[in-house]
């Protein structure tokens, strides 16, 4: 039974590691399309796609989080990390849709730092 339980803390761990890579790697991204916005006529498209598929990675993020924490039996600080950079995201969203540069190029600066930490912790 130990080993089960163990087996399981080990995979959910690994899952979540994966997520934390995931997430910094969209957010990397959307820096680079943030570029492409502001030089080509297709950034504002590729920007577009890349902040759906990093809110999707940071949704993985809570569920690897969530995954890792029930049924491995871990802490759930990661949950809350992962909850928070949920909020951070929506709030990322909510000001790029608004076109509110001067705060959603710093947030967005933050985010990736933030996530950089998260995945050097793991």
């Amino acid at each position: 039974m130990a080993t089960q339980v163990t087996a399981n803390a080990q995979r959910g761990s690994s899952f979540l590691q994966i997520a934390i890579a995931l997430q910094t790697l969209t957010i990397f991204l959307q820096a680079v399309s943030a570029g492409l916005l502001l030089t080509s006529s297709y950034g504002e498209t590729l920007h577009g796609v890349g902040a759906r598929v990093m809110y999707g990675a940071s949704m993985l993020y809570v569920l690897a989080a969530v995954l890792a924490w029930k049924p491995g039996g871990g802490s759930p600080r990661p949950v809350w990390h992962a909850s928070g950079f949920l909020v951070l995201a929506s709030v990322q969203v909510v000001l790029g849709v608004a076109h509110v540069p001067s705060v959603h190029l710093p947030l967005g600066v933050l985010m990736f730092g933030l996530s950089v930490l998260a995945l050097a912790r793991r």
